[in-house]
């Protein structure tokens, strides 16, 4: 497909690949190299979060919802302190709404939008995972891929920074488990961690990942004790 606007510009190069692969409408093997470039590139990455933020107006035709207080408490909760709580009843009790609704609503949108015009079956392969990672309040903004043919995790940072003398660290929480570190990630645009035998059953679609500011060489407790920067739930791609 070409996003050309009978009424407005043409858009081409760069611009049609990441509208297309936010969409969700890339064929297999084009959807693998845009993959590498998010991990490589950061201009490609920026504009890959870019058209994710141009297609947010597509959720305004959904009802607003309101997530309650009570959900964000005890994922801080749990998230510094590794105890279990007691979820809310209702749908709220997914600890994927930590993350809001705006994502999840881009989402179906976007296959939505993106149904007329395919017009065969895609390849896409089930070996990846993938995550926009950001939080209300901060402006640390960056792209996880996980590969489990390579057992790592890629990092591509689109915005922010961690403060002088801290670390950024990357978490994995599966379901109601207390999260787990994957290591601290490596000052630079883009990094890869890998990810050790005994943590990749955590690598699946509905973990949540997660980034905090640590002191400098990551948390002594084995916990996160500075603020979450960053999180997104994990998706197959």
């Amino acid at each position: 497909m070409s996003l050309v606007d009978d009424t407005g510009p043409e858009l081409g190069g760069d611009d049609v690949v990441a509208a297309e692969y936010v969409l969700g409408v890339l064929p297999g093997d084009e959807r693998q190299l845009a993959m590498i470039r998010i991990e490589t590139e950061q201009p490609f990455a920026r504009l890959i979060d870019r058209w994710e933020v141009y297609f947010a107006p597509l959720a305004s035709a959904y009802a607003s919802v309101e997530v309650p207080g009570s959900v964000k408490a005890a994922v801080d909760l749990r998230l510094f302190t590794g105890a279990q709580v007691a979820a809310p009843p209702g749908p709220f009790a997914s600890l994927a709404f930590w993350r809001g609704l705006a994502i999840a609503a881009i989402a179906a949108l976007a296959i939505f939008v993106a149904l007329p015009f395919i017009s065969q079956p895609m390849d896409i392969p089930d070996q990846r995972l993938a995550a926009s990672l950001a939080a209300d309040g901060s402006d640390v903004r960056y792209l996880a891929v996980y590969d489990e043919s390579t057992s790592d995790i890629g990092l591509s940072r689109v915005a922010g920074e961690p403060p002088q003398g801290r670390d950024f660290e990357l978490w994995v929480i599966e379901g109601e488990q207390a999260p787990v570190s994957l290591g601290v990630i490596p000052d630079g645009d883009n990094a890869k961690l890998p990810v050790i035998e005994a943590l990749r059953a955590k690598m699946v679609s509905g973990a949540v990942v997660a980034i905090s500011s640590e002191p400098d060489g990551g948390s002594t407790t084995g916990l996160p004790t500075g603020p979450v920067v960053a999180a997104g739930d994990l998706k197959s791609i």
